[in-house]
């Protein structure tokens, strides 16, 4: 297994807007979440879940940017700006830093989103 090749696999679907993708091919099922806000999911199934309930609220990707990604030992920081039109035509605008803590066999087992900047337009 190489780690960096599996961050950077999951960096790439994110990049796309495939983040329903990524928690599927990548979450440990005992996977746990936190946000910023402290909504927490306690497993890969909540995870999809709420995944699943962003990418529905978003109608068109105006622009995703992959930054930069760091990775020590099993951890890994990837940073990202996301440009979404939502649902009712508002536009949401945000910089965010995704740390992720793998397990031995490659998969993600805990994911925090630490927001740096988020201006709704």
């Amino acid at each position: 297994m190489n780690l960096k090749t599996l961050v950077e696999d999951l960096d790439v679907l994110v990049s796309q807007g495939a983040m329903v993708d990524g928690v599927k091919q990548f979450f440990a099922d005992d996977a746990v979440t936190l946000d910023y806000k402290g909504v927490r999911t306690r497993n890969k199934k909540q995870a999809l879940e709420k995944m699943q309930a962003i990418a529905d609220a978003v109608t068109k990707v105006n622009g995703i940017t992959h930054h930069n990604t760091l990775l020590d030992g099993n951890e890994s920081a990837s940073e990202f700006t996301f440009d979404f039109k939502l649902s009712g035509n508002s536009t949401i605008y945000w910089h965010e830093i995704i740390r992720r803590t793998w397990n031995e066999k490659g998969q993600v087992i805990k994911e925090e989103y630490f927001n740096s900047h988020k201006t709704k337009i």
